[in-house]
């Protein structure tokens, strides 16, 4: 069950997005909140810094990165108070931390302590990355220890869930949550696996789920997983993906491998990836 939910705060909208998911969820799962704020050290600490003195004229060594530390400390500050602030108006219990060092790692080293990670889609410096994943949201779906919640940049209340099930471990451990889920927010709950043995899986899937109570249906789909995934989360209006991380399973390819960038252009809505 979920009680405490860390979310990865940096005052970009996908940020803004992934608290308002957050509150959202807190006030079903009675969870409190936890958000991080990592002032980067590359950004303090890299070549970057001393490239860019130069071009400006002066020394590298003249206390600038000190003073660049200063500046990311208050803006920091400024972004984990509007945090606190959101979270008075809506009653959740949180506490927040300001971090140093590699983005995605503080927040996956974070993630130990709390039951689930919100992060956006994309982060402040969207406008400069290409392809629909952000660089430090991939890096902590590849790293993070615990589940993870890639949200888009508007919150949309969840109403038609899907499960992508293939009978590995982190599938099994998606299904689970996904019938909490459904469960907790009172949702219908669609599974659907392709190929294989999948006659076996969703009848496996359905004994799972039927204690629940979840008003559960069950789908076969043929093709390549990928494609037959988005399609039918895309022509039957669903709003939240649920899929686990398995490397001996094609449909992992949806998230970690070369498929990222088609597969995000479709599934638009928040996606929960269970380890």
């Amino acid at each position: 069950m979920i009680k405490k939910i860390l979310v990865a705060q940096d005052g970009s909208v996908y940020a803004k997005s992934a608290l308002e998911y957050g509150i959202w969820l807190s006030g079903r799962f009675e969870a409190s909140l936890a958000a991080i704020h990592v002032v980067d050290i590359v950004s303090l600490e890299g070549p970057f810094l001393h490239d860019l003195s130069g071009s400006l004229g002066f020394e590298p060594y003249l206390n600038f990165s000190s003073k660049m530390k200063d500046v990311l400390d208050v803006k920091g500050k400024d972004i984990l108070s509007s945090f606190e602030e959101e979270c008075k108006k809506a009653g959740v219990e949180y506490e927040t931390a300001l971090a140093y060092g590699i983005v995605p790692n503080e927040i996956c080293s974070r993630a130990n302590l709390s039951d689930l990670v919100i992060l956006g889609r994309r982060g402040i410096n969207a406008r400069f990355e290409y392809g629909m994943l952000g660089s430090t949201t991939e890096s902590v779906l590849r790293k993070s220890p615990k589940p993870v919640l890639v949200v888009p940049e508007g919150f949309t209340e969840p109403k038609n869930p899907l499960l992508a099930y293939d009978g590995s471990p982190s599938s099994s451990r998606a299904m689970h949550y996904a019938a909490e889920w459904s469960k907790t927010l009172s949702l219908p709950l669609t599974v659907i696996t392709v190929g294989g043995e999948g006659d076996a899986l969703l009848k496996g899937a359905q004994d799972y789920i039927k204690p629940y109570g979840v008003k559960a249906k069950v789908v076969m789909l043929k093709n390549e997983p990928p494609v037959e995934i988005e399609r039918y989360y895309r022509e039957n209006g669903h709003d939240l993906l649920f899929m686990g991380t398995s490397h001996h399973s094609k449909i992992v390819e949806m998230v970690l491998g070369s498929t990222t960038e088609h597969v995000m252009r479709t599934v638009t809505g928040p996606f929960f990836l269970a380890r």
